[in-house]
């Protein structure tokens, strides 16, 4: 297992085919202010792959966007809604088929209201994270081993993750409900970038 660095853009053929575990790192919560810094991506053999963006960076990463737009790849993420926004708003690419883990451990671990990735990480996989740097600054000129060690780690769990969520889905009779919520999260994520973040347009008032 392998942490690997690289700017700008992701290798050619570094990745097996099939599902791709993603994640990002940014300078904040608000898309359209807080860049987009770095890309976790993992197609779960064992390696993760950190992309890390300048601050003044075009975004210009083809092979990157090649995985991330490919139909025919699932991307399985944690709070997908997040970071499917980010990728687009940033990179241009609607970085989709999703699964999400987050809106699957709500969907059946409804004894708990703990669905951070953390708590999804110890209790089904009986494996500790840290949280640590989570708030730290991602667009400085040197991310730290602390850094690279997080956020790979962000990745690292997803596909086991999802293997045991489906079955979950599956055992309580939620996994077509579950998957229309996954489609539906490019139009939620595009409503947010659009300014309707904060707003529930489903709702009477």
């Amino acid at each position: 297992m392998a942490v690997y660095f690289h700017e700008e853009d992701l290798p050619e053929g570094v990745l097996a085919p099939g599902p791709v575990a993603v994640d990002t790192e940014t300078m904040g919560l608000v898309t359209r202010r807080d860049r987009l810094c770095v890309v976790q991506i993992s197609d779960g053999k064992g390696d993760e792959h950190l992309v890390r963006f300048g601050p003044d960076s075009a975004y210009d990463a083809p092979n990157l966007k090649q995985v991330l737009a490919d139909p025919e790849r699932i991307k399985i993420y944690h709070f997908a809604r997040f970071d499917i926004a980010a990728l687009e708003y940033y990179l241009g690419v609607m970085a989709a088929p999703i699964f999400c883990t987050k809106i699957a451990s709500k969907m059946t671990r409804t004894y708990t209201d703990r669905h951070g990735l953390k708590n999804l990480v110890n209790e089904l996989l009986g494996a500790e994270i840290s949280k640590q740097q989570q708030s730290s600054d991602w667009g400085g000129a040197v991310l730290s081993d602390a850094q690279r060690d997080y956020a790979a780690s962000d990745v690292r769990f997803l596909h086991r993750l999802r293997e045991i969520l489906i079955e979950r889905l599956r055992r309580e009779h939620r996994l077509e409900l579950a998957q229309a919520c996954f489609d539906f999260l490019p139009t939620r994520a595009r409503l947010d970038i659009a300014g309707w973040e904060d707003k529930d347009i489903f709702s009477h008032e």
